[in-house]
């Protein structure tokens, strides 16, 4: 079984793909992969994100693609029956965590506050997205989580761009960060793919020079 978070310590950036059109969203998880980021996250904000996820994941295979903006248990097991590798959600629920489990799929629920993350952990979880990043606190509010909950991985996503993408990956906690940075509307809507995968190449090189790599 593929290990996703070993991936992700190698290459801690996950870029958000949103279309409403499979093709579309084929085009861009190619571009990212050809820039080096072959984990993405499919998300839920589309009347036909459900098509999209499925042929990312169909017809990309040099990608892992999962599911993202997912709401419900319902959305969860859609999102798995149609390819997804992983969930994330915005917030935490015990319904889509429990499907994802039972699915033995990652699941990666949003927390802001330490109540949540307490419940987190005690749902058995290691790892989780921290969101939104940028007003939850950032960086210092990752480090004083992370001294509590020392096993605990984070996700920071929302806000998080090439400008302050090393100093979250600079956290010792912090897995890998999301966002929609890599995949501007502007280069979507011209088919402007070299320019995502340029993107996918300079964050991929910053992550890198954040680990010392």
């Amino acid at each position: 079984m593929i290990d996703i978070n070993d991936i992700l310590a190698k290459n801690p950036v996950v870029p958000l793909v949103q279309s409403d059109d499979p093709a579309e969203a084929v085009a861009i998880s190619r571009a990212l992969a050809a820039g080096g980021l072959t984990v993405v996250e499919v998300v839920f904000r589309t009347d036909r994100a459900l098509e999209c996820l499925k042929a990312v994941a169909d017809e990309v295979p040099e990608v892992i693609a999962g599911a993202g903006t997912v709401l419900t248990a319902t959305q969860a097991q859609a999102a798995i029956d149609s390819g997804a590798k992983f969930i994330v959600s915005p917030g935490l629920d015990d319904d889509v965590v429990g499907v994802a489990k039972d699915n033995g799929v990652p699941i990666y629920p949003g927390i802001m506050t330490p109540s949540e993350l307490q419940h987190a952990y005690n749902l058995g979880l290691d790892t989780v997205k921290f969101f939104p990043a940028s007003i939850a606190g950032g960086v210092p509010a990752l480090k004083a989580l992370s001294s509590v909950f020392r096993s605990v991985r984070f996700m920071p996503t929302g806000g998080v761009s090439a400008a302050n993408l090393s100093d979250f990956l600079a956290v010792p906690a912090v897995l890998a960060c999301g966002g929609s940075w890599l995949t501007p509307k502007a280069a979507i809507d011209s088919e402007n793919y070299d320019e995502i995968t340029k993107l996918a190449a300079e964050a991929l090189a910053i992550a890198h020079a954040a680990r010392g790599e």
